[in-house]
């Protein structure tokens, strides 16, 4: 097992290396000056931000700059908010776009998996079209058409109510995060309760469920503590990346909600061009999805011992 897990550990270490390489080599691809915001800069000022940034240096050279500092865990300094490091906006402000994405997980989960189930139950009957109906509009649908639509909805029943029963956007309670990881959390639970019908369905057939059905088992135990219980098990294959991609996915639909999270600041930079801070985003949600990757895989190792061989 131990060999198992270095091994991953490796293969996640030159994935993060290859996105930040690949993010370097697209930010300097990129037209336009990181610099060029400043109003009134002399061209003394320039060439001292430069040095200071290391932009008058050749790009090779940069690169090892770049990569040098990321192993020290150093993401720079943005270029549009003063002696601001990137690292303190991730301390920041990550942990709100976690709990969201930690609420939009348990959303997707739950909702996924009992649905799931529920279309397998009700198979070819109107559960089962209707389900999947929604299913195929949330898988179809970006989220930010949820968002804005759920807004809406919001306001015309605040509206016809007469005070404010759910905040429109903003962050601070309870009840801002309930829509937001709601929308936030579709696509996924689409996703979810599509794999869990087929895994149900798969299972339905196996040799265990025809047995416990001669045994004359309770339909209600042998649909709880053998089907759902052994057909969850393939929605631990996309858990961790599942939880990266809604975590660290929420870049539009916190910039509609207006809710202070990374995801908001990375789309502020790359409309300013903050260089450091759309490198140091991408390469910290890139190492969050990684790790995940590897938490899935270890997980899969514990559970079935066969997987260690691969």
């Amino acid at each position: 097992m131990l060999l198992y897990a270095i091994k991953r550990l490796i293969l996640g270490i030159i994935t993060v290396w290859f996105i930040a390489t690949a993010t370097f080599l697209a930010m300097h691809a990129v037209p336009g000056d990181p610099l060029s915001g400043d109003k009134a800069m002399t061209a003394q000022i320039r060439q001292n931000l430069e040095k200071k940034y290391g932009l008058d240096k050749p790009i090779g050279e940069q690169y090892l700059i770049y990569l040098n500092n990321l192993a020290h865990g150093d993401l720079g300094i943005s270029y549009t908010q003063k002696n601001r490091e990137v690292n303190d906006i991730i301390r920041e402000n990550f942990p709100i776009s976690a709990t969201l994405g930690i609420m939009a997980v348990v959303f997707a989960g739950i909702g996924g998996t009992l649905f799931g189930a529920l279309t397998a139950l009700y198979r070819n009957k109107w559960p089962d079209t209707v389900i999947m109906l929604a299913v195929i509009l949330g898988i179809s649908v970006p989220s930010f058409v949820f968002a804005a639509f759920s807004q809406l909805i919001i306001v015309k029943i605040n509206t016809a109510l007469g005070f404010s029963l759910l905040p429109v956007a903003g962050w601070g309670t309870v009840s801002h995060i309930l829509v937001p990881s709601m929308v936030l959390g579709l696509g996924t639970m689409a996703y979810l309760t599509r794999l869990m019908r087929s895994s149900m369905l798969e299972i339905v057939s196996s040799d265990y469920i025809r047995t416990a059905n001669a045994k004359g088992l309770a339909q209600t135990r042998i649909f709880t503590q053998h089907q759902i219980r052994n057909a969850i098990l393939p929605l631990v294959t996309v858990l961790g990346p599942a939880i990266a991609a809604i975590t660290t996915g929420s870049f539009v639909v916190e910039l509609v909600f207006a809710i202070p999270g990374l995801g908001r600041y990375f789309v502020q930079a790359v409309q300013q061009l903050d260089y450091t801070v759309i490198m140091g985003t991408t390469v910290f949600f890139g190492a969050f999805l990684v790790l995940m990757v590897i938490l899935v895989d270890l997980l899969y190792g514990f559970i079935d011992p066969r997987v260690r061989l691969n």
